[in-house]
């Protein structure tokens, strides 16, 4: 096992531990605290456990060594893992913002016992634990360019903001507006949503060979042309495959060079941009001669 795939796992099974703990006790607290907001948010990181194991497998899969069937490798299995978390993120929104919206338009506020203070401490202690958790899985999602894992960390801070929804729900409901509890889950749904969308649109943009920004492209432009023998680019291309980058790069160079020499040249470009460059994972160098 790779460091990143090892790094990856570590994360994840974080994840999975606290977010069992959590919504174990966020459930009990909505359950023995009557608060509705509190059992809609331990819904959310129950569904955070599911979105971590998917993380993993979808990690474990995207670090298997290119074989005859997949030459390129499996990255891209990333982010699949990754729309299929967006998805689970959105579902779980819809869920808990169509059960709100019933409450809401049922109108029966009278009805609604007040949650109690066991509730509104396990939404702090829940938004102090998400939001560390966030923290955390974020820091090693950008350590590893890993899009599944940044998908992860999100699930955190949403959850985190449903715990901030529900604070704000029981506290309200607490002090004589019970309606506020069912509009908190409501608003919630609206974060999970903008949460899932952004997941889902990074994880496209790397599944349909998106090229890298300008600003590598151009530090690619540079090191080629540091290059000895190196008189001009006549094309470079770059596409993002998961979490890493392949580069088709046509330079030209001195005609009367022999064969050899025109060959060492395009190995010296195609060393020194992987050198330079530890995401490009291939690179084909093509020389055309100078005219």
């Amino acid at each position: 096992m790779d460091n990143f795939e090892k790094t990856a796992v570590r994360v994840s099974v974080v994840s999975i531990v606290g977010n069992i703990v959590l919504s174990v006790l966020k459930m009990l607290a909505g359950i023995l605290a009557h608060s509705g907001a509190m059992v809609s948010d331990a819904v959310h990181s129950a569904s955070d456990v599911f979105s971590s194991i998917i993380v993993i497998i979808g990690v474990k899969i995207s670090a298997k060594d290119s074989d005859r069937e997949h030459p390129y490798g499996h990255e891209r299995m990333e982010c699949v893992a990754s729309i299929v978390l967006a998805v689970i993120l959105l579902v779980t929104g819809l869920f808990i913002g169509a059960d709100a919206l019933k409450t809401i338009t049922g109108g029966n506020f009278s009805e609604i016992k007040a949650p109690e203070l066991f509730a509104l401490i396990m939404a702090v202690v829940s938004i102090i634990v998400k939001e560390l958790m966030f923290w955390y899985t974020r820091y090693y999602a950008k350590k590893l360019d890993s899009g599944a894992i940044m998908a992860d960390a999100w699930h955190h801070r949403s959850d985190a903001l449903s715990s901030v929804g529900a604070l704000i729900g029981i506290a309200g409901a607490r002090m004589g507006f019970p309606v506020l509890e069912p509009v908190a889950s409501l608003v919630i749904c609206i974060f999970i949503a903008k949460a899932s969308v952004d997941i889902f649109r990074d994880a496209m943009n790397k599944m349909v060979d998106r090229s890298c920004d300008e600003e590598t492209e151009e530090k690619m432009r540079e090191c080629v042309l540091a290059q000895e023998g190196v008189k001009g680019i006549d094309l470079l291309r770059t596409r993002i495959f998961g979490n890493k980058i392949y580069a088709d790069i046509e330079i030209n160079a001195d005609g009367n060079k022999t064969l050899s020499e025109g060959h060492e040249i395009a190995e010296n470009v195609h060393s020194a941009i992987e050198h330079e460059f530890p995401k490009v994972k291939h690179i084909m160098v093509h020389v055309n001669p100078s005219e």
